[in-house]
């Protein structure tokens, strides 16, 4: 088994943790390939030993990985699906961040995970992914989400109307500073912060939040992940922006509708026997902690 490692190479803090575990990785006898992005930050901080197995590209990157690991948080996993999600190779996050939903093992947990990985011991899950096209014009630049799509407003001030329709029927048009599409898994993002319910993984739905909606009777939806949506601005003469993950994309004056759907692949993510959703809900979102005085 060889561990493909990438990450965040803007993310100062990793890269003294990183040169350790690579030196580990060789007195281990652990088998790597490390991505070239990688290789160069560490290379320009003296923390590169010779001996490193480098990818030639990216490409050569992916195909010479059996299990990627992803040093950062959880916008540096999100960079990872978006880069090689679509390959179908185990992504392990390690969490170098803050809260890390997605990275849910922690850098000073690493040791001892690997050897479960390198064992076998781990259960990958398939997580659903979304792909949005537009109707008609130029293909989306960033076209799958694992977290969310969002249609926001562009710093202009007044709100959007977006119509909704869903397998053909119109839902609803929305008057609100934006929407946001999300995965079970991207319900504890954005979403959770507008008020959205959680949806635990797996559950095969898609979630409709507004984004601070002009009518209070306005709530988040549930639908099946089977569902087709499309969603379009209606005001001509009003730019928005399109996010991806986070990634946004500037939108043109009424570019027409947008398709959102599941796409044709899954993520699959590792967790370990011993973690469970809930448990990190616990852990993540403090339930049930005491308060002391």
């Amino acid at each position: 088994m060889r561990f493909g490692i990438t990450g965040n190479p803007g993310k100062d803090s990793l890269w003294k943790p990183l040169a350790d575990l690579i030196q580990s990785f060789q007195g281990s006898g652990y088998s790597y390939v490390l991505h070239p992005d990688m290789a160069e930050v560490l290379s320009r901080h003296d923390l590169l030993p010779d001996s490193d197995l480098v990818a030639s590209g990216p490409a050569a990157f992916i195909e010479e990985a059996d299990i990627l690991l992803s040093f950062g948080g959880d916008g540096t996993l999100l960079n990872t699906v978006a880069a090689f999600g679509t390959a179908g190779k185990p992504i392990l996050g390690v969490n170098h961040g803050r809260l890390g939903f997605l990275a849910n093992v922690e850098g000073s947990h690493l040791s001892e995970r690997l050897k479960q990985l390198d064992e076998g011991d781990f259960v990958v899950e398939e997580r659903l992914v979304l792909r949005a096209e537009r109707v008609t014009g130029p293909a989306l630049p960033v076209p799958c989400a694992v977290n969310e799509f969002t249609v926001q407003r562009s710093g202009a001030a007044g709100l959007l109307a977006i119509r909704v329709s869903v397998d053909g029927v119109e839902m609803n048009t929305y008057w609100a500073d934006g929407l946001i599409i999300s995965t079970p898994t991207g319900s504890t993002a954005y979403s959770l912060a507008l008020g959205g319910p959680i949806m635990a993984p797996g559950c095969g739905s898609v979630l409709i939040t507004p984004i601070a909606p002009h009518s209070l009777t306005v709530r988040p939806v549930v639908l099946p992940e089977t569902v087709s949506i499309e969603l379009e601005v209606l005001d001509e003469d009003r730019t928005f922006i399109f996010t991806s993950d986070g990634i946004s994309a500037e939108g043109t004056s009424h570019p027409g509708p947008i398709r959102i759907q599941r796409a044709d692949h899954r993520v699959r993510l590792i967790r370990f026997k011993d973690q469970d959703y809930f448990s990190t809900l616990r852990g993540k979102l403090m339930w049930g902690a005491r308060k002391t005085h």
